[in-house]
C-alpha cells in the first residue's frame, strides 16, 4: 500500500498498488485507468526491447530535451499516471524484483500468451497461491482456454474474428475495421470493470481471484444490437454503411455542401422531421408511419430524403431539425472535435507536465469520468523508459527489494 500524491487530491484508488505487465494497447487502456483513478501503477518494460512495442510505433513523437524518440503519440494514449520500472523477464534478477512488487501488489494486469509466464514463476496460479489476496488479470486474443488458446491475437485480427469488421464501412465495400484499436480498448474497458469487482470481493472476504479476459470474447460481447439481432432473428446481419439495423432514418445525409447526421429515433420526431422539411406527405405515406414500416421501405424512403436535404446546406439542415428537437449533427474531423467548446468545457484534452520533453508538458485525451467526491488525475505523464527504478522504496515503502 502506499499514500497519495500530496499535491493531488486523493483518487478512489488511492493507495492501491497495480503491478503492469502489459504492453499495446488492451492492458495498458486497463491500467492507465486504474492510475487515473488513483492507483500506483508500477509498469515493467523489458530493457532488451526498450520497452513497450507502441514506444516506436510513430511518427509522431514528443520531442525530448535528449533527443530519444520512446515517447510516441501511440504510447501516450494508453500509459499516464505509470512509473516505468525496467525488468528483464528473461533472468533471475528480473524476475525476483517482479515478483518482490507482486508481494506488495493488490492487481496484477498481464497479456503475454496463456501459459508464456509460467517458467518466470509470474503466473497466476503461482502469484496468487503465494499471495491468497491478489487481483490477477490476464488478457490474451482468445482466452486461457478453448481451440484457439495459443494463437496470438492482434486488435485487427480480434475485430475480423469477432464479426465487427463484417459488420463496418460501404455494402458494396470490403469488411472494414473501426478507425481505431476498438477492440483493444474495450477489452481494457472490460479488465477494468473486472478488476474492480475483484477488489470488491477482495475486500469484503479476502480472497483475491484470477480474471480471464479475451479480445474476441470481449468484442463478441460488444456486438450488442446486432449480435442479438441475429440471435433473435437467425438472419445474418449485413453492412449498412452509416444506416442503422433498427432504425430510419438514421443516417448520414448528404447536404448542398456537406454532410450531417440524422437521427430519427421514434415516430412523433419523423412527423416533426417531415413537417420541418416541408415533406408531409412522407409522415402522412402508410409506408412510413411507423419505425416498423420505415424499416421494411428503407429503399424507398431514404431516396426521398436524400433529394430533399441535397437542396439545403449543412447549416439550414441543422438549425431548422435543431429547432423541432429532431437528433441532428455535424460530422467533425478529429480537428474539429478535440478544438470544439464543448472539447474545451468538458477537459476532454488536457496539458499534462512532461519536464523530459522540449515543450515542457504533453497534450492528452481527457478521462471521461466526472466524480463529485475522488476526481480523476493526471499526476504522471507518460513515463520516459526505465525512468522510475530508484524510486521503488519510495513508492512501496514495504518493498524486498532483492540484491542484484
Amino acid at each position: 500500500m502506499v499514500s497519495s500524491d500530496q499535491a493531488f487530491p486523493k483518487g478512489a484508488l488511492d493507495g492501491l498498488v497495480v503491478l503492469d505487465l502489459s504492453r499495446i494497447l488492451a492492458g495498458p487502456t486497463a491500467t492507465q485507468m486504474l492510475g487515473d483513478l488513483g492507483a500506483t501503477v508500477l509498469k515493467i518494460e523489458n530493457p532488451k526491447t526498450g520497452g513497450d512495442d507502441t514506444r516506436a510505433w510513430g511518427p509522431p513523437y514528443a520531442e525530448t530535451t535528449d533527443g530519444q524518440s520512446d515517447l510516441s503519440a501511440y504510447f501516450m494514449a494508453a500509459n499516464r499516471n505509470k512509473y516505468s520500472i525496467p525488468a528483464d523477464l528473461s533472468t533471475p534478477e528480473g524476475q525476483a524484483l517482479v515478483a518482490a512488487i507482486a508481494e506488495q501488489a493488490d492487481v496484477v494486469v498481464e497479456n503475454y500468451k496463456p501459459g508464456g509466464l509460467t517458467k518466470y514463476g509470474l503466473d497466476h496460479a503461482t502469484l496468487c497461491a503465494r499471495h491468497p489476496g491478489l487481483v490477477y488479470c490476464s488478457i490474451s486474443g482468445f482466452g486461457q482456454t478453448g481451440p484457439n488458446r495459443d494463437k496470438p491475437g492482434y486488435d485487427l485480427m480480434a475485430q475480423g474474428y469477432g464479426g465487427i469488421m463484417s459488420l463496418t464501412g460501404d455494402p458494396e465495400g470490403s469488411p472494414m475495421k473501426v478507425g481505431v484499436g476498438i477492440a483493444d480498448v474495450m477489452c481494457g474497458m472490460y479488465a477494468t470493470i473486472g478488476v474492480l469487482a475483484a477488489l470488491r470481493h477482495r475486500d469484503q472476504t479476502g480472497e483475491g481471484q484470477h480474471i480471464d479476459l479475451a479480445l474476441v470474447d470481449a468484442q463478441m460481447a460488444w456486438l450488442v444490437n446486432e449480435g442479438t439481432n441475429f440471435l433473435t432473428s437467425g438472419q445474418v446481419p449485413k453492412r449498412r454503411g452509416n444506416a442503422h439495423p433498427n432504425i430510419v432514418p438514421y443516417d448520414v445525409f448528404e447536404a448542398s455542401d456537406g454532410h450531417v447526421i440524422i437521427a430519427v429515433g421514434n415516430d412523433s420526431q419523423f412527423q416533426r422531421f417531415c413537417s420541418a422539411l416541408d415533406r408531409d406527405d412522407l409522415s402522412k405515406d402508410p409506408r412510413f408511419q411507423t419505425n416498423t414500416d420505415r424499416i421494411a421501405n428503407r429503399n424507398q424512403l431514404t431516396p426521398e430524403i436524400t433529394v430533399t436535404l441535397k437542396q439545403l446546406s449543412r447549416d439550414q439542415i441543422l438549425e431548422t431539425l435543431q429547432a423541432v428537437k429532431v437528433p441532428c449533427g455535424p460530422i467533425h474531423t478529429v480537428e474539429d472535435a478535440l478544438n470544439s467548446d464543448q472539447a474545451s468545457s468538458r477537459d476532454s484534452v488536457v496539458q499534462v507536465t512532461a519536464e523530459s520533453t522540449t515543450a515542457g508538458s504533453v497534450q492528452l485525451l481527457g478521462n471521461p469520468l466526472k466524480f463529485s467526491k475522488t476526481p480523476i488525475s493526471y499526476r504522471r505523464s507518460p513515463p520516459r523508459f526505465g525512468q522510475d527504478i530508484d524510486q521503488l522504496e519510495t513508492l512501496i515503502p514495504g518493498l524486498k527489494r532483492p540484491i542484484s
